[in-house]
Formats: structure tokens, C-alpha cells, sequence
């Protein structure tokens, strides 16, 4: 694993939460039924998504089980799920505002806990003992790996230009400096590896890996590309201060240089689900 002396705060996403509805693109439709296929789901038990952000993978499963609870350590986060669970008519789904290290916190057991970007984030080798703890032997983690703040690479041809992420990259770092940033601070050796050896060490055996969608070809707009953006952690707005409105203004300004319709397309990516049994 690396050496990483990062440590979590509450600014992480910062003014992050409002950017995830555009910005990042959704899951593809046959995630939940390749879940519920390898995970033989039949509506009753539990959900614990972990990290939940606002509630995108939460409210996609919640209609596999009986009840869901969504965890994540920012309110604001938390407040967009709850207004997204609101509009989607979801009554199985409950919200707390908590880190994933405060676990089991009196939630009780689970027949599945999924993490979604958000394992990385946390003390994993405590995470994966006390959620091991709250699944028993019969329930499964799911970890779900995912880019959907933008697509794959290529060169074939496609009805828009090809968002310009390496500009927008530079554009970034122009502001904010080649170390990617992170709350207050900084990651300058990334962000924790190592999976694998900590699911292991908690006594959890697997995985079975399974790959999902990848490949649609996505129309986005350059308001998308905005929101794409700033729903990233190392350029959330918080971390450009009084710079925000410039810096906003010149990533839109690249954006017309590259679209000036202001449309634009990209293939999504494939999403592993990979599962562990404790």
C-alpha cells in the first residue's frame, strides 16, 4: 500500500453536491439487474451504501430490498439524496449523516453493503472489520468501480467533439497547482491502493468481478461539463476561493473554443462490480 499521510476533512466535497445530478453521468440501466443476478437479490433485507454521496447507487438498488440506508459524511450530500429520494417517490430509503469509521453506529445488520468512489477515502483496514462485522456470514460487499465524471478516450468519430479533459486538466492545475488537492489538503502520492490485501486481512474471500455497460455513446452539454468539474474533490469550488468566478469563466471559454454549440459526446466507461463474501 502507499504511503499516504492524507487526512479526511469535512471540505472534501465542499459545494460539491449540487454539481453531482448533471455532472456525473448515470449508471448504466443493467447495473441493478447484474447486481441483483449475482447477488440472487428477491426485495427482502437490507441495503448499507457507504458513502453515498447523493444517494446515486443508493437509489438505484433501493428497490431490490426490503429497506436502504445511505451513509456519507457530508450533509450537503446527504440533503440532495434526501431531495432526489423525495422526487423519485423512494419511501424505503433513510439517510445519516456519518463517517464510514463511526460504524456500526446501532444500524444493525445488512444483507449487502455497497461502496461506490468512496472506499478510498476511509480508514479502510477499520471499515472493512466493522462492516464485515454488520453483514454476518451470509450478507456480501459490493464495491462498485466507476468513472462517470467522463468517458473513455478515443478517436472515432462521434456527432460532437470530445470534451477536452486534458485541457480542462491543465486548466485545473493553472489554478490550483500540479498536486491534486483534497479538502485542505493534498494527495501527492494518490489516493490509497491496496484493496485487495485489506479485504483480505478482514477476513473476507473473494472476489467474483463483474463488468458492466461501457461503450454508449453520451450527448452532453457544456452546462454537464461545468458540473462534471466541480463534482470532483480536487476541484471542488471551495478550492478556488475568490477565483471561482474566473476560473469558470475560462472553463467555459475553453469549452466554446473546442464546441461552440456547446455540445459535445464521449463513450462511457465499464463498471466493475466486484463482490466479497466475509
Amino acid at each position: 500500500m502507499v504511503d499516504w499521510d492524507w487526512q479526511w476533512d469535512e471540505t472534501l466535497y465542499a459545494g460539491s453536491a449540487g454539481y453531482y445530478g448533471a455532472g456525473r453521468m448515470p449508471y448504466p440501466p443493467g447495473l441493478a439487474g447484474a447486481i441483483r443476478k449475482e447477488l440472487d437479490l428477491d426485495g427482502t433485507g437490507r441495503l448499507l451504501d457507504v458513502g453515498c454521496g447523493p444517494g446515486s447507487l443508493t437509489l438505484l438498488l433501493a428497490p431490490l430490498f426490503e429497506r436502504a440506508v445511505g451513509v456519507d459524511a457530508d450533509r450537503d450530500m446527504l440533503v440532495e439524496a434526501a431531495r432526489r429520494a423525495t422526487e423519485a417517490n423512494a419511501t424505503n430509503v433513510e439517510w445519516r449523516h456519518l463517517r464510514a469509521e463511526d460504524l456500526p453506529a446501532d444500524l444493525g445488520r445488512f444483507r449487502v453493503a455497497t461502496f461506490a468512489q468512496s472506499f478510498h477515502w476511509m480508514d479502510q483496514r477499520l471499515v472493512a472489520h466493522r462492516v464485515r462485522d454488520m453483514l454476518g456470514q451470509s450478507g456480501r460487499w459490493v464495491h462498485v468501480h466507476a468513472t462517470t465524471h467522463r468517458g473513455v478516450e478515443g478517436d472515432d468519430p462521434l456527432p460532437y467533439p470530445r470534451p477536452p479533459w486534458e485541457r480542462i486538466d491543465d486548466l485545473v492545475t493553472s489554478y490550483l497547482g500540479p498536486v491534486r488537492r483534497a479538502g485542505r489538503g493534498a494527495l501527492r502520492t494518490g489516493t490509497r491502493s491496496g484493496e485487495e490485501e485489506v479485504m483480505r486481512a478482514a477476513g473476507f474471500t473473494g472476489p467474483t468481478r463483474t463488468e458492466v455497460g461501457g461503450g454508449l455513446v453520451v450527448d452532453r452539454g457544456l452546462d454537464e461539463l461545468v458540473a462534471a468539474v466541480f463534482s470532483l474533490s480536487s476541484s471542488a469550488p471551495h478550492l478556488f476561493a475568490g477565483r471561482l468566478p474566473t476560473f469558470e469563466a475560462d472553463l467555459r471559454q475553453l469549452l466554446r473554443e473546442v464546441s461552440p454549440s456547446g455540445r459535445f459526446a464521449e463513450r462511457t466507461r465499464e463498471i466493475a462490480v466486484v463482490v466479497w463474501r466475509p
